[in-house]
């Protein structure tokens, strides 16, 4: 499908699709090191369907570009000043509860953001996340149940998934910062506002985390952003060294 350039879309896209890949990197550094047979084997399929997402949301921005770069290119040839991930995202992936309570947020919001999406204006991404509603509903509900286990667990469980939280909860902020690009008017058929997902998100989040018996942070005014604006941690850094280096060490290469 051909459509014109516009890079709101672009842009907007772009987001969609580096939160996606980002996260799928995170988890699929747990492949080999989960804590149990069955969980290696949820979080790579979890894993792998975030990198799908992400091939569809890019595929869908090289379109609107022109294909002036390709999605491979967006992946394999930008810097991370060119990323526009979330930085929760983008965080080391610590230890399981770490993993599970970053999932458990975003997935929230995913959730959500889909459920909005699928009823877009425009076809790529009504197409997209309809298809990816359904995985993500399964994702949320896995980490959903984990929480749980870990929160209302051992000891040891519920205070790292409670430590977990605590610094977890500083990046959340940033899911819900409506910007220049999201105000668009070439966007205004097309998407939700994450500004307007943020109340239900806090309602049925806080209420999950409190039935896990974790102690919700309190909302910090200097919370952690800046993804959107291509300003990250020093992890992203690392993370594309070695997700981009063997198409960087051998640009053009085929197999």
């Amino acid at each position: 499908m051909h459509l014109k350039n516009d890079n709101s879309l672009f842009e907007y896209l772009v987001r969609l699709g580096d939160d996606r890949l980002i996260l799928g990197h995170r988890l699929s550094e747990w492949c080999g090191h989960a804590p149990i047979l069955e969980e290696d084997i949820a979080l790579a399929n979890i894993a792998q369907d975030c990198i799908g997402h992400a091939t569809h949301f890019l595929n869908a921005a090289s379109e609107v570009e022109n294909k002036i770069k390709t999605a491979d290119e967006l992946t394999y040839f930008r810097d991370a000043i060119d990323y526009k991930n979330l930085l929760i995202m983008e965080l080391p992936k610590g230890d399981f509860a770490f993993t599970i309570v970053r999932q458990f947020l975003v997935d929230s919001f995913t959730f959500l953001l889909y459920e909005k999406l699928q009823n877009s204006g425009n076809k790529f991404i009504s197409d997209i996340t309809t298809k990816a509603l359904k995985e993500v509903q399964y994702h949320l509900r896995h980490s959903s149940q984990w929480v749980l286990r870990l929160g209302d667990g051992t000891e040891l469980s519920h205070e790292k998934t409670q430590n977990a939280l605590n610094i977890l909860w500083l990046y959340t902020n940033e899911m819900f910062e409506s910007d220049e690009i999201e105000n668009s008017p070439s966007l205004k058929n097309f998407i939700t506002k994450s500004s307007d997902l943020e109340s239900e998100w806090e309602n049925k989040v806080i209420s999950h985390l409190q039935n896990a018996t974790l102690k919700i942070p309190e909302m910090q005014t200097n919370y952690l952003s800046g993804g959107r604006r291509g300003i990250h941690t020093e992890h992203l850094g690392h993370l594309l060294s070695e997700m981009q280096i063997v198409a960087r060490t051998y640009p053009g290469a085929k197999w």
